[in-house]
């Protein structure tokens, strides 16, 4: 968090397994208003005490819409991208875009495969997730409202 660019740039909180969640994602918002980052949180009760936003899997509304703050989704397909639309989702990761080490071997939408689904998003921001590169961001063309990673913002 501490190297994404202020202001511009966000958080997606999935704390499942972790021995204190409650702590991490507290130290997590803190400093997420710090830095001016966006926060969504992928347990909508742990969304609604941070008073922080909510991330749904698969594009599927799990509790009421944040008051304050994104609804953002995971879609890996057209069913999960129109789920994710429904549910008033402002913004929903459309992957694997590309090969990623999260999931080795997946089926991979590709560019062709991302702009498809980006069609189809209707209000819904596309942002692209999995194995995204500067060189690879260029190939997806306008349609692509922003990005996610992880190795991305784990390299110097």
């Amino acid at each position: 968090m501490a190297r994404l660019p202020r202001r511009l740039s966000g958080v997606v909180l999935r704390l499942e397994g972790y021995p204190a969640p409650l702590a991490l994602a507290m130290a997590a918002a803190r400093l997420c208003r710090a830095r001016g980052l966006a926060l969504v949180a992928a347990d909508a009760r742990l969304a609604a005490r941070l008073g922080v936003g909510v991330h749904w899997r698969g594009g599927r509304r799990a509790g009421a819409r944040p008051r304050r703050g994104l609804a953002s989704a995971s879609a890996h397909g057209v069913a999960q991208l129109v789920a994710a639309r429904r549910a008033g989702a402002d913004l929903a990761f459309l992957s694997p875009v590309f090969s990623t080490h999260s999931h080795p071997g997946a089926r991979t939408l590709g560019a062709r495969g991302f702009a498809a689904l980006a069609r189809r998003a209707g209000p819904v921001k596309p942002f692209a997730l999995g194995g995204i590169s500067p060189r690879r961001l260029a190939v997806l063309g306008p349609r692509c409202a922003g990005l996610g990673g992880i190795d991305l913002f784990l390299k110097p």
